[in-house]
Formats: structure tokens, sequence, C-alpha cells
């Protein structure tokens, strides 16, 4: 049972219902930053799902604070709209709040046509790759002035709250940290000079709201950058928030520049939570604890133990909006839990596409997905049980048809759960038991370990079938990939072969051999509790137990042909992948052609050149062909039938499964 989660809190004259907040995130939804229906309606599900407080934006206050695309708030003209928008979460008992958002260096000049980006200090971004302009005296009188214009509009616009954002490695940050602000005046230097803007920043936009109003602010627990600002550092600054009239402090993790993850599902649940609790000792208003907080028993645990106050729970609520109602009912198992797989969410943002969700297809399209009753149910047969048929069984069953789910298998996932092997990717697996428990509850009919034919369906009276059966790996060419030691790298993942020997090469370095290499290297490291044992107990030094993390017993080389590995891995995971495989000691062998497999290596082509790596075992990981014979069968037999997913073509589990949702609302 929930204890706290689901309790009241009071900011002020505010009263939330419960202590779930929906974060601000950037999602892609206002191509002209003007508010619209989509944006409209992909909150109002989630103010009607149940949600406490939710947090719209960053919407940007000033020509030079980011992106046109983004929310605006630059002048008067922008409040109609957001009033629409505060009032369509607020009419389903939801708090509304807007985050008030200036990039500083983290602008980009294109974003902002053609305008060179501001920040404290003329030091070059690592994520625009771009060098900004010293802000003079003016240029900061200006900018905290545009905060305090878009809060009074906040207000004017029927919120309940106004937040800043001063996190991320935005513009407060910038002033924040001695890595980006070299100023020489009063506001640079000593800390409290490198407060001056934040503060001043706090007091203007008290005022302009008024004594009443609450105002929050969205800091860095920590920056996580070399020469940066700590969670010590962090707490002071939440200090002096309150004494400038801040009522809540929302504090979430480090800088875009940072290499310590804080988004993907190799984040523990919860993993930073212990920055808001250290926030939390120094400051006697309500504190919001954020980052991969996506479970309701995880956020309750962080309240009770007195952690936090509240918990952010963005992409949990993108996953699911109707988590906080579902919670309330005692509906747990019937929770759709964010992953942390990133591919609807933040590829999306990077890509500059609409925010969307791989388990929520319907996520930031709620204008056009509906699942309605069907007009006739039917009998409806779905073949194959990896993500596009377990969503397609589901979506058809939810609109009334009599769902039979075939696997030839005896466990349900596909190749979820092949992805799920590697450290650090276990989530996956939690999409699976997802899927398996909404299927249940849904009424589909399951038959494992069952070979389907045209004929079987037929004879069975099936008025519609949808075809999901998935792909088959790849086998290339190569001469001696008939050999003993060559394994293909599902059959490893699925615990078919077992590495073996000490040298190990993979051919091909695309997500599942990546995924594949980091497994294998990972064999022999010790465990999260080892690590815990060995570092409470001073049983070895840091950099041995950062050894016995990061090497184990195989020495693992990949051979990519193309330039780049994890090239089909979306953009805000791919670097982590990539670090976790450089931790890991794992080669990569790019711009590799591999030529022949021989008993004790394999000889790849390097610009024009051959070349030997050793090899006790070599594991191919080159691709996927789709598996659709039974769909030109039931073509040819005169069946209503669907292909989705990977039987169509290789792709992404998002894609996969968004696929297999249309064909459920198809049918």
């Amino acid at each position: 049972m929930l204890k706290k989660l689901l309790t009241p809190l009071r900011i002020r004259d505010l009263e939330l219902r419960n202590r779930i907040v929906m974060t601000a995130m950037h999602l892609n939804f206002t191509p002209d930053g003007r508010v619209n229906d989509r944006i409209v309606a992909f909150y109002e599900e989630r103010a009607r799902g149940g949600a406490g407080l939710i947090i719209v934006g960053g919407a940007i206050i000033d020509d030079y604070a980011g992106a046109y695309w983004m929310l605006d708030l630059r002048d008067d003209s922008c409040v109609e709209g957001h009033r629409i928008l505060a009032q369509a979460i607020r009419k389903h008992g939801a708090a509304a709040a807007c985050q008030l958002y200036h990039a500083g260096r983290y602008s980009h000049s294109i974003s902002m046509e053609g305008r060179q980006a501001l920040a404290p200090s003329p030091v070059a971004s690592r994520f625009t790759r771009e060098e900004p302009r010293e802000m003079t005296r003016e240029d900061i009188q200006r900018t905290i002035q545009a905060y305090a214009d878009a809060a009074r509009r906040v207000k004017e616009a029927g919120y309940d709250m106004v937040e800043v954002l001063a996190c991320t490695g935005y513009l407060i940050c910038q002033f924040l940290s001695p890595v980006t602000n070299l100023r020489t005046d009063e506001y640079g230097g000593s800390w409290e000079n490198r407060m001056r803007f934040g503060l001043e920043v706090a007091d203007a936009v008290r005022e302009a709201v008024g004594p009443d109003f609450v105002v929050g602010f969205r800091i860095a627990g920590h920056d996580y950058m070399e020469g940066g600002n700590t969670n010590r550092e962090w707490a002071l600054f939440a200090a002096e928030l309150e004494k400038h009239g801040v009522d809540i402090i929302n504090v979430t993790g480090g800088w875009h520049e940072t290499r310590v993850p804080q988004l993907p599902m190799s984040v523990p649940r919860g993993g930073l939570a212990y920055l808001a609790a250290h926030v939390k000792e120094k400051v006697g208003v309500p504190v919001i604890a954020c980052n991969r907080i996506n479970d309701v028993f995880v956020a309750d645990e962080i309240l009770r133990m007195g952690m936090a106050d509240l918990t952010g729970m963005a992409r949990a609520l993108i996953a699911d909006p109707y988590l906080a109602a579902k919670a309330a009912e005692g509906r747990y198992e019937e929770i759709t839990h964010c992953i942390g797989c990133n591919q609807g969410c933040f590829d999306h943002v990077f890509y500059l596409q609409p925010v969307t969700c791989m388990l929520n297809p319907r996520a930031g399209r709620e204008l056009e997905y509906r699942v309605e009753p069907a007009a006739r149910p039917r009998r409806v047969a779905v073949v194959g049980g990896g993500p596009a048929g377990m969503k397609a069984a589901l979506t058809a069953a939810e609109r009334g048809h009599r769902v039979t789910l075939f696997e030839r298998r005896d466990y349900l996932g596909g190749q979820l759960n092949l992805a799920a092997v590697p450290p650090g990717r276990e989530e996956f697996w939690t999409a699976i038991e997802d899927l398996e428990t909404q299927l249940d509850s849904a009424g589909v009919e399951l038959r494992l370990e069952t070979e389907v034919t045209a004929d079987l369906l037929r004879e069975e009276g099936f008025e519609a079938v949808v075809v999901a059966t998935g792909a088959r790996q790849a086998l290339p060419d190569i001469p001696g990939i008939d050999l003993p030691h060559v394994a293909m790298a599902w059959d490893i993942l699925e615990g078919k072969r077992d590495p073996e020997g000490r040298n190990v090469v993979i051919i091909g370095g695309g997500a599942v051999g990546s995924e594949t290499a980091m497994y294998v290297a990972s064999i022999g490291t010790i465990s999260p509790e080892t690590l815990f044992f060995l570092f409470m107990n001073n049983g070895e030094d840091v950099e041995t137990l950062r050894e016995l993390c990061s090497r184990g017993i195989k020495r693992v080389t990949v051979v990519e042909m193309l330039d780049k590995v994890c090239r089909d891995v979306g953009i805000s995971t791919r670097w982590t992948i990539l670090q976790d495989m450089r931790n890991l000691g794992i080669e990569v062998r790019s711009n590799a052609s591999a030529r022949r497999i021989e008993p004790d290596r394999v000889v790849v082509e390097v610009e024009g050149r051959e070349e030997s790596i050793p090899a006790d075992m070599v594991i191919i990981a080159v691709g996927s062909c789709p598996e659709n014979r039974l769909y030109e069968e039931l073509k040819d037999a005169g069946l209503e039938v669907h292909l989705v997913g990977d039987a169509r073509e290789a792709r992404k589990a998002i894609e996969a499964i968004q696929e297999g949702y249309e064909a459920g609302l198809k049918l």
C-alpha cells in the first residue's frame, strides 16, 4: 500500500491533491511556440489521469532564451493561449504551473534565427559547438526584467505557480558555475557574486507575481562537471533561494555536457533522489525529487524516508497518463512503466520530432488515436508474441474483439528479451511484464509453443489476422562461418550458447552487436552488492574497485564495416552505450570488413590491408531478415491480414509497437 504518495500537500494557498508532479519537458508540439490543440490535449489527459501538479514548458522569456519552437512567453500576446492550457489542466483537479526558460550558451544561433547566444562569459558550448557573447550589465538587467515580465504573464494566464529553470547547464547554472562564469565584476568571482544573478531573478519574479503566488525553482542537484558545483553548493543556493521568497525547490541532475547519465535505463530507479535529500536538509520549503522515478512504490519510499516531499514523474506520465488514478484505485498491475528507453521522448526532442512513447503510442497523439469499441467484434488471431504482436493483441482486445495470441516459443516478448540481457538494460523486462499483465486483464487467450499455419487459422474460424512473426538472424557469407566456435548473437543472449574462451570477436556493431559485446565483456565483473561490501569494508582501494567493476575475464573486440558502431541506437542513449563499451574495455574496429574466420582468429580488411584478431569464439550480429512467409500464405488464402513489426522490416521497438497499436485500431 502507498502511504504518502497520494496524500495532499499545501504550498501557500495552493492545495495539491497528491505528491505526483509532471515536471516540465520540451515536447516539440508547438512549431511556432504558440499553445495549440495538441499540447492542450496532451496535458489535459495527464490532468484527467490524476497527477497532482503539472508543470508545462520550458517557455522562452525573450529572443535569446531558446528556440522559437518552444512554448512562448515573450510578450502579452502569448497569454491567451496559456490561459486555455492552464484551464484545461485545472478543470480536472490538477494544479498547473509554467516554467520560465533561458538556455544561455546552450541556445543555438540557428534556433534563434541567427542571434548569437548570451552567457555570463564567452565560454564555448560543447553542446552547441558555438561561442556565446558575454552579457553586459544592460543585458543582465534586461534578462532579469524578462523573467519578471514572463512570470507576470504566467499569473495572468491563470496558472497556480511559476517555476524558474535553473538547472541542466542553462543560464542561471552558467552564472553559478566557475566553469562558465569567468567574470570579474559583481556577477562573477566569489560564490556570493556568482549567486547574485539567480537571486536577483528570484527577487524580480517574486515582486512580479506578488506575495501569495507560488514560486518554484528547478535546480541542478549536482553539475557533474569537472570544476563545477556539487550537491553541497546547490544545497546552499537552495537555502538562499528560500530566503528570497522561493516556495518549492525542484531538484534534478547535471548538465547536458556531463558524461554522467541521468535519464536512460542504466540509471537506477530513483538513483538521483539523494540530491534532493541533501537539499531538503538545508531548506524548510517542499522539495521535489526527480530522475528515473518510474514506479509508484519507489516514489512512495522516497517520500516515506523523508528524502523529498514530492516526486517528479514526467516520463512515467508520458508512458501512462493514468498512473495516479490507477494507483489511487489499487490497480498497480495495470500501470505501464516508463523504462527509460528514450526512444519516443528524448530521441524525438533531439531529432526535432514530436514526443511520443515506445510503450504508449497515443502519447502526443491524443487527438489522432482513440481506442473505441469495434463496430462488430470479431475473432482475431495475432501470430507472434513480440512487442508488436503483444500491442496489437492488447489494442484489439480493448476494442472488444475476441483475441488469441499465438507464440511458437514458451515465453512472450520477442527481441525485448535479448535487449534486456546486457548490464543496465534490465528495464526491457519490465515492458514485457507490463504487457503480459495487461493482456491477461484484457482477456487475451494465449497459446504458447504453437506453430501457426494458414490451415489452422482457417479451421478455427478467425476472421482477421495480425502477423507479427518477427525476424530471423542474418547469416553473412563469410568463409569459416560454419566452424564450431562461431555462434549467433541471439543464441548467446538467449543462453543457448555460452561465451567461450578469453578472446571473443563480435562481427557487427549495431545495437545487437554492441549489447552482446557489453554482456560478454561484463562476465567476471563484480556485482553491485560485492562492490558495496568491498568499499564499506575497505577491501580494495578505489582504483582497484573501479577496475573490478569494469574489467571482466573476456577480451572483446567488435568488428564493424561502417565508420561507427551503434548507428541504429537513438541519439540520447547511444553515447551512454559507447561510454559503457569504453568502460568495459571493449575494442571497436570500425571500417573493418570480416574476410574469413579461422579456428583461432578473424581476418579483417582495413583500408585495403588484412589484419588478424585473435578469436577463441566468434559471434555473428549483422542484423536480421523479416520472417513473413505466413503473411504471404494468408494473403493467398483470402483472409484479412495485417503485417507489423520486424516481420515487415527490421525496426526499433518504438516503431514495431506503434505498428501493432495501429493494426489493433484498424481491425
